[in-house]
């Protein structure tokens, strides 16, 4: 067997080291940033905005109610350990602060509606507003001083946002910068998947214009579950009528009730819809009592599970336009 000199010896050594520290290296830069994302709709767009680059944990998930959401000792404990936190801001995770406050979460939070032009709910029959003369940046899941006492209270901004495909947009773009700022060697690879994304966000949006505009004005008028379309009415020129407020935990009264089956028969509106997150049972009344036909289910704060047809944002989105457009053509 040929003897190895000591200097070989010692060239071999250094390049099995060096290839060592390379596999080490690589490996450890290749776990993934780990997020916390606090629904369902938001944490896709981090998905598609983080790629394999993330690891996105969602704290409501699919056909989960935010609105009625109450956090785990688990959620504390998945916070805890994420370096991001997503949120969608404007009053929507009411209960956020007291997880937060309890994980001890210490990493960046970002929020996603930042930039968001808001709309203010409407009036029981009247019209929204949409508040430009609003602070934009709205990171309301700190405390506020608002009396919180039922935990589910939400201020006079409507936070369902994402209901318009242009702040989507502005979702996807605040993601992409969050992620930049909590993991810089992979800023470059989230931009540019956040451009794709929007690329497609955008043309959907285009298309949902286009759909609507050739329906007539008249027709475009729904019943909905909760308050969760206004977004979508104001961009793509809908006329939504809730049956119940903002929260799905929120109950009308027998008034309200005769009041939406009154507008109904009045307006003539062609049809009522449920959502994946509400009890039907509200809205197959006022169908019945009206003979406006049962559209469908609309997705609204959360997305579907998968295999079923709203398991992403863009898919989600997809559906309540085809569900809407086909139930109000001519």
């Amino acid at each position: 067997m040929r003897s190895v000199s000591p200097a070989r010896r010692r060239a071999l050594l250094a390049v099995a080291g060096l290839c060592l520290s390379a596999a080490f290296g690589a490996s450890h830069a290749a776990a993934p940033l780990q997020v916390v994302a606090s629904f369902s709709i938001l944490g896709d767009i981090v998905r598609e905005v983080g790629g394999d680059d993330v690891s996105v944990a969602m704290l409501v998930g699919p056909d989960g109610d935010a609105h009625e959401y109450e956090p785990t000792p688990g959620d504390a404990k998945t916070l805890s350990a994420a370096r991001v936190l997503f949120v969608n801001g404007l009053d929507f995770e009411t209960w956020m602060p007291r997880l937060a406050k309890s994980s001890g979460f210490s990493g960046l939070t970002v929020v996603a509606s930042k930039g968001v032009a808001p709309r203010k709910f409407a009036a029981p029959g009247g019209t929204s507003d949409h508040g430009h003369g609003h602070d934009h940046d709205h990171d309301h899941d700190h405390d506020d001083g608002h009396d919180h006492k039922d935990g589910h209270h939400h201020g006079d901004a409507d936070p369902h946002a994402w209901q318009d495909l242009s702040n989507g947009v502005i979702y996807a773009r605040n993601v992409a910068q969050g992620l930049a700022a909590a993991d810089p060697a992979h800023a470059d690879a989230y931009r540019q998947r956040a451009l794709a994304y929007i690329a497609r966000l955008q043309a959907l949006d285009a298309e949902a214009r286009k759909t609507f505009a050739a329906i007539p004005a008249e027709r475009r008028k729904v019943v909905t579950s909760h308050d969760a379309f206004g977004y979508f009415g104001d961009a793509y020129g809908v006329t939504f009528i809730p049956a119940m407020g903002v929260s799905t935990d929120a109950e009308p009264s027998a008034g309200e009730v005769a009041r939406i089956i009154g507008q109904v028969k009045r307006e003539r509106v062609p049809a009522v819809f449920v959502e994946n997150i509400s009890s039907p049972r509200l809205v197959q009344q006022i169908a019945r009592e009206t003979g406006a036909k049962v559209g469908g289910t609309l997705y609204s704060d959360a997305l579907s599970k998968a295999g079923q047809p709203g398991a992403t944002y863009l898919e989600m989105f997809e559906w309540n336009v085809r569900q809407l457009a086909g139930a109000l053509q001519p």
